[in-house]
């Protein structure tokens, strides 16, 4: 994910010339990573699938998951929607709990995996299976406090330059005092080199260069970006939008888990957090009538 050796994405993006920090736009950027994960998402799915299950609600690489965490609450009977939901198993998750749930992704590829999954893998008699819609995160297709909870898990949100679009929009299509929690990468990961072993221990890049990290190919077109935000911008972006910051969450690495994922590690885990999940509530409507 964040400042990825660009060697990594050969088998998915053949003409990959080089990766680091530069300017870029905010539609160019969009454009660049739809283009990706249309590119790699089955080439994904088939490296990560079996850590993400078919239907399970994986909040980060370090393999946290929302049935022990329950960081979304009571989600029977709620309409939940899933900003970024890739190939949509949280939301089948979710479904599998009696939710009424919607994913959202802007990549075509990703949404012919959740519909795959659903073929091959579907939920049991009496759940609803969700609802996945193509849509940019920064246009949601949805009325006005059309759910109860919307959550992100790794989506979306690190992919965009105009962060900010995206939490008024949801803001937008949540009900009053509606729950919003959502994951990304720790804002401290972007000071080390995306590798997992020993190279990844010390810092290369200030905290405060919010450059992002963008790939190039042959012909010097962006075809991948990622957007820094440090924990402050993140604060700032959550009370801009109309909510409340309740919780703040940075998993440890768990001792059963042994699996590298890029440059989230059993060896970096152990000294620092890769994942930050913020947990929000957005602000009831004023009362005037007193």
């Amino acid at each position: 994910m964040t400042q990825e050796d660009p060697v990594d994405r050969v088998d998915d993006v053949d003409d990959i010339v080089v990766g680091g920090y530069l300017a870029i736009g905010a539609e160019e950027s969009v454009r660049a990573n739809r283009s990706y994960w249309d590119g790699s998402a089955e080439s994904y799915l088939a490296e990560h699938g079996s850590f993400l299950g078919a239907a399970d609600f994986i909040w980060c690489p370090e393999g946290i998951h929302e049935r022990d965490v329950r960081l979304l609450g009571k989600v029977r009977g709620r309409r939940v929607l899933e900003v970024g939901c890739g190939a949509g198993q949280c939301s089948r998750w979710l479904a599998e709990q009696g939710a009424q749930a919607t994913g959202v992704d802007f990549s075509s590829a990703m949404l012919q995996q959740a519909r795959r999954l659903q073929q091959e893998h579907p939920l049991t008699q009496g759940a609803t299976p969700p609802t996945f819609v193509e849509a940019d995160a920064r246009h949601l297709p949805f009325e006005a406090g059309s759910f109860d909870i919307a959550f992100s898990a790794y989506g979306a949100l690190p992919f965009v330059k105009d962060a900010q679009s995206v939490l008024a929009e949801v803001a937008r299509v949540l009900k009053p005092s509606g729950r919003w929690v959502f994951s990304v990468t720790h804002p401290n990961r972007w000071m080390f080199p995306d590798v997992p072993g020993e190279a990844g221990l010390t810092v290369e890049y200030s905290y405060f260069d919010r450059t992002p990290y963008v790939e190039l190919d042959s012909q010097q077109r962006p075809i991948y970006a990622e957007h820094h935000r440090t924990m402050s911008d993140w604060v700032a972006l959550i009370n801009g939008a109309g909510f409340t910051l309740t919780g703040l969450m940075e998993p440890e690495w768990p001792a059963d888990n042994d699996k590298a994922w890029g440059g989230w590690s059993p060896l970096r885990g152990a000294l620092m957090p890769g994942t930050v999940i913020f947990q929000c509530q957005l602000k009831p409507e004023p009362d005037y009538s007193i």
